[in-house]
């Protein structure tokens, strides 16, 4: 019997599974209302404080990635010998077509859309899913010719096997470090996805990934070999290259920020290695606009424009928004703020003092990072209608930027109601 851990979207995917396969399962999760519990009625789950007990006659454990590896339950499995594991590894034990896997702390959900809307556009059947939204159990099709998934470290974290075809880490700086014991051991879980690839590709600008000569490479700067991809840049003017051959003006994509050249020369590398012709991929970067809260312009008001970049939870990923508007715009205010992580946000903090007009803060840890900034204007909201209006009144003709560089779960249910909140309050 298996034994299914968690009543979310994942585990909602992994039940549905195992009962077309007619497999038996026991369900569980530690809370007992779980926000999906209605979807369940047919499994009659096993609610509350985990027991050894929900391991009895159990050979494997199914997982939500949200159960960190120190609950209790994971330990008792792994005592006895119980594989855990997770719904990627369930897929690929019964996908049929070709797995590109792309993770990363930053940018994997824009290169895994923009990369599944490549596929399609060169006249293939293409599933993106994983870590993305939909769930990969949910993918599965015999009439797909591709499956794109993005990947998360919870999810690699219980995956020991995993059939890709390729795969790229696009990089890895600090996060999550309230789950992980260090930022190595969050290294190694990311580096883990290259063991499960047939092809590497790899971006030569990260320190931390390690270079394969066998690999396909990418990365900003003139390209090594004539199969890699960068950029050249040629009386003031930016172009993508695979080897010596010019691809496209890097001004001719809707996407800004020097770490969007990153992403999309990552998709080029992607694509060129499971085949995708270079008009498709051409074409099909020239149409991408990006994903929602993703550095998303909402629209512009009285002389502002207002940026949505709500999923960036770290401050690397707001240090990169930040730069993409500050080369624009003279005048920028952000609204900031939620859930710290564990992480150094010194880097953060010097470049507002330097380049920020002004700063909104909310959430938790509003006044642990206000206390940090010394030269720009501070001013703190309580909600998110309150920081649009007071954000709103610090600039002029410039740029108000929702870029919290902290979780949301403080306020929000999650990044994407953060993002909807403040679209909410600019349009109001």
């Amino acid at each position: 019997m298996k034994l299914v851990l968690g009543l979310g979207g994942t585990g909602l995917s992994i039940v549905r599974f195992l009962s077309k396969k007619n497999i038996a399962y026991r369900l569980a999760d530690s809370r007992m209302q779980p926000p999906l519990l209605s979807e369940f009625s047919d499994s009659d789950p096993i609610l509350g404080d985990w027991t050894p007990e929900l391991l009895n006659d159990i050979d494997e454990v199914f997982i939500s990635p949200g159960i960190a590896q120190a609950q209790d339950i994971v330990i008792w499995a792994r005592e006895k010998n119980i594989p855990v594991t997770s719904d990627i590894e369930l897929f690929s034990r019964h996908a049929k077509a070709p797995i590109i896997g792309i993770t990363g702390t930053n940018g994997k959900s824009t290169v895994t859309q923009l990369l599944g809307e490549m596929i399609e556009n060169d006249g293939k059947q293409v599933a993106i899913g994983g870590n993305i939204g939909r769930p990969a159990l949910n993918c599965l099709s015999d009439k797909v010719d591709y499956y794109v998934l993005e990947l998360s470290s919870y999810q690699l974290d219980y995956t020991q096997h995993l059939n890709l075809f390729t795969g790229v880490i696009l990089n890895i700086t600090p996060d999550h470090l309230d789950r992980y014991n260090s930022f190595e051991e969050y290294t190694d879980s990311k580096l883990s996805l290259y063991k499960h690839c047939q092809y590497l590709v790899v971006n030569i600008d990260e320190m931390l990934i390690p270079k394969k000569e066998s690999a396909k490479h990418f990365g900003v700067g003139i390209p090594k070999q004539p199969t890699d991809f960068g950029t050249v840049t040629c009386h003031g003017s930016c172009y993508f290259l695979k080897g010596d051959d010019v691809l496209m003006h890097v001004d001719d994509m809707e996407l800004i920020g020097e770490h969007n050249i990153t992403n999309v020369l990552a998709a080029f590398a992607l694509g060129d290695q499971v085949g995708i012709s270079t008009d498709s991929m051409v074409d099909s970067i020239k149409a991408f606009k990006g994903l929602e809260h993703r550095l998303e312009w909402v629209t512009k008001k009285q002389g502002v424009d207002y940026y949505n970049d709500s999923k960036s939870t770290n401050s690397v990923s707001t240090i990169k928004a930040l730069n993409a508007l500050i080369d624009r715009h003279e005048n920028v205010v952000l609204i900031a703020g939620g859930i710290a992580k564990q992480e150094d946000y010194s880097q953060l903090f010097d470049l507002i003092d330097r380049d920020v007009a002004g700063v909104v803060l909310i959430g938790q840890s509003a006044q642990i990072l206000g206390k940090s900034i010394k030269k720009s204007v501070v001013s703190y909201a309580d909600s998110m209608d309150e920081a649009v209006s007071s954000a709103s009144v610090m600039v002029n003709d410039g740029v108000v930027l929702l870029s919290p560089a902290c979780a949301s779960f403080d306020m929000f249910d999650n990044f994407e109601a953060r993002g909807q909140a403040f679209k909410k309050a600019i349009a109001g």
